[in-house]
């Protein structure tokens, strides 16, 4: 059977907001307070999304999480009716109020860790989500998470859906994130790459900014999965690129099929990943970006490593290449540019094209292309038994971009997340999508 691998992007919600929470997030916290546009991010992230359909990719979409999340904040003990919780919140505890709105679950590459079944030992595909431990914005997202993907991947002969991991920093689990795939073809036995940025106290540590994935987390992972050993690796992040703002390892490096573009400064031991990789893989490319061609601030303000790296097949039976996604930053800071054009005319490697396109409100908030997608490796009859209404078209863009339109906000500021008619609107929201991308009862104000 043809396997491909699609892409799930997850819709920007209505309270799209910049506050500013996650700590070694500096495009973040950069941009704490100032106003968002929570329509234009939602419609930019379609955009995107539409455009790689439109390449012939499969693309499907995630749907956001309900927020301000009333049920956390009452068991953190704000009590009555849900704008006096609102309202006790933004009083007492605005940081609090502000973690309960986040609509950080647009980012689906921290969703879960996929792993597709011609790499499982039961032959099925298998999902962990994530439980985002480190940040209490982020951490009250698995459970909604998981709910989703066994909506949407809900055939037991074939899917796997394993439960969180137990939310404990020592277990941090950030996801696909600092998760990477390698292979020569989307259907054979692959190469998995975890990434973590903690481990025993022999490795060395980040200084400045908390190591969110644990290597305990992605050991388990690769056991939950039933992954063979022999086609596994374990590699560190550099420290120092987490104190410069590598909060995730899709920060500094991307990998697709055969290639893996990181940074000099990525890994403490690239060259081991390398010498596994090519004792596996054949036609293994490591594309290397130096610092002296593109520096680590360059790196991290423009999120060139947080780009997507997608295959695109050709119909005249020649080798496809691979095609570089990327924001506008990359285009507008010129050494960054200049070395996007050096790649892709590189005949020594199958990075063949670049396209850009505007995410600066995703961008903002320390998200690139590569944020906003989670990627699944399935073959035809795995893609079948999906949710069929999930998956991007021109009728279902049109709608989407639509009801977008009609619900959300085009500014948003902290003060508005008290508003109990951007709950109400919120709400409404979600309710429709449901209906629209057949989600039943997911969200906890549905019961």
């Amino acid at each position: 059977m043809k396997t491909i691998e699609a892409n799930f992007d997850g819709l920007v919600g209505p309270t799209h907001n910049y506050a500013g929470l996650a700590q070694g997030n500096v495009a973040s916290k950069k941009n704490a307070e100032v106003p968002s546009n929570p329509r234009a991010a939602v419609l930019q992230g379609l955009a995107k999304a539409k455009a790689l359909a439109d390449l012939g990719l499969a693309q499907g979409l995630l749907p956001p999480h309900e927020r301000p999340h009333i049920p956390s904040l009452k068991r953190l003990g704000f009590d009555g009716r849900d704008a006096e919780v609102l309202s006790k919140a933004q009083r007492d505890a605005p940081h609090l109020l502000a973690a309960a709105a986040s609509a950080s679950s647009m980012w689906t590459a921290n969703a879960a860790t996929v792993s597709p079944s011609a790499d499982t030992r039961d032959g099925k595909l298998h999902f962990t989500p994530a439980n985002l431990a480190i940040n209490l914005h982020r951490a009250i997202e698995p459970e909604t998470t998981a709910r989703a993907l066994r909506t949407i991947f809900a055939d037991e002969r074939r899917f796997v859906h394993h439960a969180p991991l137990t939310s404990t920093p020592a277990l941090g689990d950030e996801g696909a994130a600092n998760h990477t795939r390698l292979c020569s073809d989307y259907g054979a036995q692959g190469l998995e790459l975890f990434v973590y940025g903690a481990a025993g106290d022999t490795e060395p540590k980040p200084q400045k900014f908390p190591a969110r994935q644990s290597r305990a987390a992605s050991e388990a992972v690769a056991r939950l999965h039933a992954l063979d050993p022999a086609y596994v690796h374990f590699a560190a992040q550099a420290p120092s690129a987490i104190d410069a703002g590598v909060f995730h390892n899709d920060v500094i490096a991307v990998g697709n099929r055969e290639v893996l573009l990181f940074h000099q400064r990525a890994f403490i031991d690239s060259a081991a990943i390398t010498k596994w990789a090519r004792s596996k893989l054949s036609d293994f490319c490591a594309v290397e970006v130096l610092e002296s061609e593109v520096s680590m601030e360059d790196a991290v303000g423009s999120y060139l490593f947080n780009s997507q790296l997608v295959w695109l097949p050709r119909a005249d039976g020649l080798r496809s290449g691979q095609v570089l996604i990327c924001s506008q930053e990359c285009r507008d800071n010129p050494r960054v540019w200049q070395a996007i054009l050096r790649i892709i005319g590189d005949p020594e490697n199958p990075i063949e094209d670049v396209r850009v396109f505007d995410l600066q409100q995703s961008m903002r908030n320390g998200g690139g292309p590569a944020c906003l997608r989670l990627r699944v490796v399935m073959n035809e009859a795995e893609r079948a038994a999906t949710n069929p209404k999930i998956w991007l078209d021109d009728a279902l863009h049109s709608r989407l971009s639509t009801w977008a339109s009609k619900h959300y906000r085009d500014h948003l500021i902290a003060r508005d997340l008290a508003d109990p008619h951007l709950l109400d609107e919120s709400r409404h929201a979600l309710d429709e999508l449901t209906q629209i991308l057949g989600l039943g009862s997911l969200y906890e104000f549905q019961r």
